[in-house]
């Protein structure tokens, strides 16, 4: 860290389940809807309801919670965390507190060629809270808007130790978790859709202090590029203040992202200002031991088991592992195809360079392409038998996943299969050399690096579909007579 100070950063992050149900009332939970059309009277207050546990809700998030390494409380309890917004109905949030469901356990991360687990305090379930909508294109003018959609969404909060030390690490930590609870099922952990949600607390010391500094809760950082772009500013700003001798004031603040600047919110509460209190609604949370291994073992082998595996069994370096890792499609469809033949570091080289990039051009899951992995196994197995091109191969290919069409049909209607009739092949340079008797002459005279001219005017004749070794035979032939 600059100037002899050091950053210490804890993150929270809020992860969606993925229940059908919200997490103590029978309302649908999904994105999106008509606001206020995903509520019962649970979630918006009424007196005299009731709430109810949702188990699948219990599941996934034990189950996220054991992947992570936690040690799962046989007991756990919820409480009432009370503060007063507008999207708040009942005035308080359900929450666990001083005895969450999970504690300790962590994070894997790889940064710059080196890997480590950023340790966990806890993780918890809650209740979510709705939205509030201050914008005047919605409101019409100077009001707020009340959605309570969201209110009662099940959540689990993922609570680190005060162990990340720069932007870049609190990036790759929260890559590494969406990844894992994207493996798993239990959540989408979508930025853009609000169910994957980050803050971070944030303090600035001189490097070696044992005293940790006042603290600052960073909110509204909603993307991966927005929390490293936050946390550095935050840095920034704190270590300005304290080195014109000012104080840093315990608050919470917001990351403006069009400013580039974070700004005062409120003052940050503590605890106490909450007034939690067991809610006596709800009785002890109580997991039995058989039924939390039986979730043990329905646990997936996770990301960096399978970067582990890969470099291992194919080989392949902790870049590429990385990249084919880091999603459960992408890695899926990569194992699809060596299972079906291919080769594994041709087909992880195409399904990083090419597969990725349509996916991209799309806007489409990989699993809405028509492409499929047997499809790109017998794509390959066509280049490597020499019947078409490197160049026909990728445009091959662009079409299967347009089409969804096989690969050899595709070759054929489009007239790519490889010339490599020696005899056309000849004519085609014979014409080449003729109509380029200056770089043939200078080619001839020592300039050897023409030779490469010659095959790319050779590759163009053909649109890309002579042998490549053919056309270098040949014109090693025709340049020496």
């Amino acid at each position: 860290m600059q100037n002899g100070w050091e950053a210490v950063i804890g993150l929270e992050v809020h992860a969606q389940l993925r229940t059908k149900a919200k997490l103590f009332s029978s309302a649908p939970n999904g994105f999106g809807g008509a606001p206020n059309s995903r509520t019962t009277e649970v979630d918006v207050g009424m007196p005299g309801v009731l709430p109810v546990i949702n188990e699948r809700a219990v599941e996934l998030a034990v189950r996220a919670a054991l992947a992570l390494g936690c040690e799962i409380q046989p007991v756990s309890l919820f409480a009432r965390k009370h503060y007063f917004y507008p999207d708040l109905p009942k005035g308080y949030q359900i929450s666990q507190y001083e005895s969450p469901f999970a504690i300790g356990g962590g994070v894997p991360i790889e940064l710059d060629g080196e890997s480590r687990s950023i340790p966990l305090t806890r993780v918890h379930m809650e209740e979510d809270a709705g939205k509030s909508i201050h914008d005047a294109a919605v409101t019409g003018g100077e009001v707020t808007f009340v959605d309570l959609n969201r209110a009662g969404v099940p959540l689990i909060e993922i609570v680190s130790e005060p162990e990340v030390r720069s932007p870049e690490e609190a990036g790759a930590y929260l890559r590494s978790l969406r990844s894992i609870l994207r493996y798993l099922g239990v959540s989408d952990a979508d930025m853009e859709k609000g169910n994957f949600r980050c803050d971070a607390n944030i303090s600035v010391r001189r490097t070696g202090q044992a005293e940790l500094g006042t603290r600052v809760e960073l909110k509204n950082l909603n993307s991966f590029k927005f929390v490293e772009k936050g946390l550095a500013h935050e840095i920034e700003r704190q270590i300005d203040v304290l080195q014109e001798g000012g104080e840093v004031l315990q608050e919470t603040r917001n990351w403006n992202e069009s400013a580039g600047e974070s700004r005062p919110q409120r003052g940050k509460e503590e605890a106490d200002d909450y007034r939690y209190f067991p809610d006596p609604d709800l009785p002890p949370l109580r997991l039995e031991e058989e039924w939390v291994e039986a979730q043990r073992r329905a646990l997936p082998e996770l990301p960096h088991q399978k970067r582990a595996r890969y470099t291992a069994e194919f080989g392949l370096p902790a870049g590429d592992t990385r990249v084919l890792t880091e999603e459960p499609d992408v890695a899926g469809f990569f194992e699809s195809a060596v299972e079906a033949g291919g080769d594994p570091k041709t087909v992880a080289n195409w399904v990083m360079r090419n597969l990725l990039a349509v996916r991209a051009d799309s806007g489409c899951p990989l699993g809405e392409l028509p492409i499929t992995p047997q499809h790109l196994v017998e794509l390959l197995d066509l280049l490597d038998s020499g019947r078409i091109t490197a160049t026909s191969a990728r445009e091959i290919f662009f079409e299967m996943a347009r089409s969804g069409e096989r690969p050899e049909a595709i070759m054929r209607s489009e007239g790519l299969e490889a010339v490599s009739d020696v005899g056309e092949l000849e004519d085609i340079a014979k014409q080449v050399i003729r109509d380029h008797a200056d770089q043939v002459e200078a080619y001839r005279a020592g300039q050897e690096k023409l030779f490469n001219f010659f095959v790319g005017q050779i590759m163009q004749a053909t649109r890309g579909k002579a042998s490549p070794d053919a056309v270098r035979a040949i014109l090693t032939q025709l340049l020496a007579s």
